[in-house]
């Protein structure tokens, strides 16, 4: 039988699409990803996750399902035992599966044991994540929301910060150099970074050239036809005072957070050199979603906004040595739930269950770079729907950084609205429960900033969006179960 590659999914938080340098950010550090893809690897410009938060979005490219097929639209809703995860699968197919970081996944209730045969824990126990120290400043202070922390202070001798990101890639490594390649491995590595609070240390702190951050989306002076949502948070974590040289500073601490993950991928590719593993492997780096970072005078994320500052994720794919590939970026149009078909055909795995991916190889090789001409993200809640309302310890009390989306998410008045986009290449349609919808010509409009809902003009391609949203909530309403029962 022939060899199954080794799969290594690499898969930072909250990372933006634009954030890397092959994607024409003068900004951005990221010599490793950039070069990779120069040489052996594609990065799929047009990359869209399913969810803009991390839980509903894991189980979505994990299964490659909609998070509408089965609930999954919450950060407390998990994969359910029965439900496919790419995790599972593979192991249950003969790969040793490592896992070493984040869930957001699986219930934590249950275990791990039947998706990894590792859950790793580290034998030295790491440091607080982003420095142990948020300061924030005093409430009602224009810090105390804002995830802002900056540099963080390395103690004397100490080379790097040993957060738990740290622990993993380092744990990773380990395994690699110490493990025998008697079986096909898969490596999950669910990186914390670059998820906010924002800080990080030296180098990466400095690496970034602040003269170089693109412009922000500004905060629109009117925020009519912009979701509740926006607006409310806004007004709530109370940033309309900081000046664009304290906006550049939190923004150049999340670009070296990205900068420093670049940095842990290429200690990963290094030991798969080293150990003869990387002409065997498929390598797979990308985000769950992305982040405001300033845009619209936000930071962090909400649950049913769908800028592309959001929406867009980074998605780069090194294939191993046995399979074809155009290194380059593709302006290929995908979705984060093509990572199970991409990978079930890498490895000549049935998965034996309905799923709505496709596979990215025919990208890969250089065969097409037509691969969506749409793609669909969705998020909120219906009202009544308390028990999807996020609602925890984490967000509930006003020191929590997440206090002001908190507020939103349990408000009856609709801000937290179940919503669906659908985007192609120029056009943007989000259609919303109980407010406005919206629609974007992204051509004139790349910052989403004007929405022409209304816009007469614009009636023709309103009518197209939304009877291809209908076509894909027939086509995607349902999974059913591959076994029949006796009647």
């Amino acid at each position: 039988m022939e060899k199954k590659p080794h799969i290594i999914l690499i898969n930072p938080d909250q990372w933006r699409g634009d954030v890397l340098g092959h994607m024409g950010n003068p900004a951005a550090h990221t010599p490793f990803l950039d070069e990779w893809v120069t040489r052996d690897a594609v990065s799929v410009a047009g990359a869209f996750c399913q969810n803009p938060v991390c839980t509903p979005s894991r189980c979505s490219f994990m299964s490659g399902w909609y998070p509408h097929v089965r609930g999954h639209r919450t950060m407390y809703h998990m994969m359910q035992p029965g439900e496919p995860v790419l995790l599972k699968t593979l192991k249950d197919n003969g790969y040793y599966v490592w896992w070493g970081g984040k869930n957001d996944l699986v219930p934590g209730e249950r275990g791990f044991d039947a998706y990894c045969h590792v859950k790793h824990e580290p034998e030295r126990k790491p440091k607080p994540m982003f420095g142990g120290d948020l300061r924030r400043g005093e409430p009602g202070s224009d810090t105390y929301y804002s995830f802002y922390i900056g540099r963080i202070e390395l103690a004397e001798g100490e080379e790097l910060y040993y957060d738990s990101d740290w622990a993993n890639v380092l744990g990773a490594i380990d395994l690699l150099l110490n493990t025998p390649e008697d079986q096909p491995l898969c490596l999950y590595l669910p990186l914390v970074y670059p998820h906010p609070p924002y800080a990080v240390e030296e180098p990466w702190h400095s690496l970034i050239d602040r003269t170089k951050l693109p412009a922000r989306i500004p905060a629109p002076a009117d925020w009519t036809g912009k979701p509740c949502m926006m607006k409310g948070l806004y007004e709530r974590i109370g940033m309309e005072g900081w000046t664009e040289d304290r906006w550049d500073e939190l923004r150049a601490t999340y670009y070296g957070m990205c900068s420093r993950v670049d940095y842990q991928i290429s200690l990963i590719v290094e030991a798969l050199k080293e150990t003869g593993r990387y002409e065997d492997t498929a390598l797979f780096v990308f985000s769950d979603h992305g982040d405001f970072c300033g845009d619209y005078g936000l930071v962090e994320k909400a649950q049913n906004v769908f800028t592309d500052s959001l929406t867009r994720v980074p998605l780069i794919i090194k294939p191993p040595s046995s399979t074809a590939v155009k290194p380059r970026v593709s302006p290929a149009m995908a979705e984060l739930i093509d990572l199970p078909a991409t990978v079930f055909e890498l490895t000549g795995i049935e998965p034996g269950y309905t799923h709505f991916g496709r596979s990215l190889l025919p990208v890969v090789a250089g065969e097409t770079d037509e691969h969506r001409d749409v793609v669909f993200c969705e998020g909120g809640r219906r009202l009544g729907e308390i028990h999807c309302n996020e609602s925890s310890m984490a967000n509930s009390q006003p020191e929590s950084l997440y206090y002001p989306r908190g507020c939103m998410q349990r408000s009856e008045d609709g801000e937290h609205t179940k919503a669906v986009m659908i985007r192609s290449r120029r056009y943007k349609y989000v259609r919303r429960l109980y407010e406005q919808d919206e629609l974007y010509d992204l051509q004139e409009d790349p910052g989403e900033t004007v929405n022409r809902i209304n816009d007469d003009g614009l009636a023709s391609v309103l009518a197209e969006l939304k009877e291809r949203l209908l076509t894909f909530f027939l086509d995607t309403a349902d999974a059913v179960p591959h076994e029949r029962n006796a009647r």
